[in-house]
C-alpha cells in the first residue's frame, strides 16, 4: 500500500505543480473544477482499497488533499484547513475512502455492482432469518474474521461499514442520488 499511496501523492503533487502556474488567470469556479478533476480522481483512484490503512499513510494523502485545497482558496500554510474544506464541500481523505466503500455496498445490494461484489454483501432478511419490524432498513451480515488484513477486506469491511451508517440512509427505497447526499452530509459533519 505504501507504493501505492507514494505513486499516488508524486502524480497529485506533480498535477498541482501544474495547475499553479495557471492558476492566477481562472476564475475561483474553474479553479475549483480543474483542481477536482486533475486531484481528486487521483485520490479517488482504488480509494476503497485503502480501507484501514495506517495513520501515517492517510496523512500523506491527507497532506496531497490540503494543498489543492490550499491551491484552490489561496490560504497561508499556517492557517488551519478544516474550514477550507467545508468550505469547498470536499471530504477528507478517510471520510472519503468510507464514502467510496459505501457506495460500493449500495451498488451490490441494489444489484449495480459487478457480480463477484453481490455475492460479498448479504442482508440479514436475505439468510433465512425470521422477519422482522426493521426489515425495510437494510442491514449486512458482517462474517466473522481471523486477522487484520481479512477485517480490510470488501467482504467483511463493507457489510461492518454499512451497518455503521445512520439508518435513514439504510433505507430499501432510497433512490442512489439520494443515497450519496446524505452519506456525504452524514460524513461532512
Amino acid at each position: 500500500m505504501s507504493d501505492h499511496v507514494t505513486a499516488v501523492c508524486h502524480s497529485t503533487y506533480y498535477q498541482l505543480c501544474q495547475l499553479r502556474t495557471i492558476v492566477r488567470s481562472l476564475s475561483d469556479d474553474a479553479k475549483k473544477m480543474l483542481t477536482q478533476s486533475f486531484v481528486s480522481c487521483r485520490l479517488d483512484y482504488c480509494s476503497t482499497l485503502l480501507y484501514g490503512i495506517s495513520r501515517c499513510l492517510i496523512q500523506r494523502l491527507r497532506s496531497v488533499q490540503n494543498a489543492a485545497a490550499r491551491l484552490v482558496t489561496g490560504p497561508r500554510r499556517r492557517d488551519h484547513i478544516t474550514p477550507v474544506l467545508r468550505q469547498l464541500r470536499w471530504l477528507p481523505v478517510k471520510q472519503r475512502i468510507d464514502f467510496e466503500l459505501a457506495v460500493m455496498v449500495y451498488k451490490s445490494l441494489h444489484g449495480f455492482a459487478p457480480p463477484y461484489l453481490l455475492e460479498n454483501c448479504q442482508l440479514v432478511t436475505e439468510v433465512g432469518r425470521r422477519h422482522l419490524m426493521s426489515s425495510d432498513v437494510y442491514t449486512c451480515i458482517v462474517p466473522q474474521t481471523q486477522s487484520q488484513i481479512s477485517d480490510r477486506s470488501f467482504t467483511a469491511a463493507g457489510p461492518r461499514l454499512w451497518n455503521s451508517l445512520p439508518i435513514e440512509t439504510r433505507r430499501k427505497d432510497i433512490t442512489f442520488e439520494h443515497y450519496r447526499r446524505l452519506l456525504k452530509a452524514y460524513l461532512l459533519v
